[in-house]
């Protein structure tokens, strides 16, 4: 077999020594070629290559979810193929690994590739769908290139709470659930449509959804770790369906204290509701309008603000060793 193997050598949790072990281990079952990412989108730029190139049957991303998700959007860039491009397979390197895990794998670099070579040598994969989000025709956003996102995406409030961690890991400080929780306390005190969201959700056949405030896709569960405690937006999204919303239209600190026990107390059976919850399940598409310019985040990468974005759900995307 011939693999790419794609590093990122600032990935939170795994050291040179750790990655060079890695490497020898991947490079003794299969001809194995490795390389580091230089830049921002390198490892996009690899993964594209290696979709157009007849050589390579396998790509291996050592990173985070950022580097999981710029080898998705490479090997996709001229859409979905599952019986042609090459398969993905992913060791954890990042600080939550959302992908990764909800695949299955251990959160553990050494042991994921203990499984991924197992899986590997028992022929162990399976096509999982994806999400797309692109502007929307006869908006200002609409030249926005569509990009692929592989677990979530938001726009609003949790949007800005990855730009604010983004500001301070450009500072130097690590990313930590603790980081979080306190840019999610910043965003909330900072929060201008808290009471009065700006967000509209249209899909073709319905009435729209008006007044949101917070809108998150989900395209597997859950939607994301605190730690090794996962958290359910919405328990039923799945790889092999369409894309899941969890929107509220409120934030005030009646329903912040509300909703956000009840995220913490999620779990695959019951995830976060109320009177100013929306919960939607397998939508193949809809759209995403503000009033406001809001900040758009992709598998935890801040993308920049949008008026409008278009999801749609993808199913049987890509082929992924598990």
């Amino acid at each position: 077999m011939r693999a790419l193997l794609v590093v990122n050598p600032a990935a939170t949790t795994t050291s040179a020594r750790t990655r060079d072990v890695l490497i020898h281990a991947l490079a003794s079952e299969m001809k194995l070629e490795a390389v580091t990412t230089e830049y921002r989108g390198h490892a996009r730029d690899l993964a594209r290559q290696a979709a157009d190139s007849a050589d390579v049957d396998l790509v291996v991303a050592l990173g985070g979810d950022g580097t999981v998700n710029e080898v998705v959007n490479g090997l996709l860039h001229a859409g979905p193929n599952p019986d042609r491009l090459p398969r993905l397979a992913v060791v954890p390197g990042g600080s939550t690994n959302v992908f990764a895990r909800a695949l299955g794998l251990p959160n553990d670099a050494v042991e994921a590739t203990g499984a991924l070579l197992n899986a590997l040598r028992d022929g162990s994969e399976r096509t999982v769908g994806l999400g797309l989000a692109s502007g929307t025709p006869g908006t200002e956003d609409e030249a926005v290139p569509a990009r692929w996102f592989t677990f979530n995406a938001g726009l609003g409030f949790d949007a800005g709470v990855v730009g604010r961690v983004e500001q301070h890991r450009e500072r130097g400080k690590k990313s930590t659930h603790a980081l979080y929780v306190r840019q999610v306390v910043r965003q909330l005190l900072g929060e201008p449509h808290r009471r009065h969201g700006t967000i509209t959700l249209e899909r073709a056949g319905e009435e729209p959804v008006t007044g949101l405030v917070l809108s998150i896709v989900c395209n597997t569960a859950p939607w994301t770790y605190l730690g090794n405690r996962p958290v359910y937006a919405s328990p039923k999204a799945s790889f092999d369906t369409g894309l899941d919303v969890f929107a509220l239209s409120r934030l005030s600190t009646a329903a912040v204290l509300r909703y956000g026990t009840q995220l913490l107390a999620s779990s695959p059976e019951r995830g976060p509701h109320g009177r100013h919850a929306t919960s939607l399940h397998d939508l193949s598409e809809f759209t995403l309008h503000s009033k406001v310019p809001l900040p758009l985040q992709m598998d935890g990468d801040h993308l920049g603000l949008r008026t409008s974005v278009t999801f749609t759900g993808v199913r049987r995307a890509l082929r992924v060793i598990v």
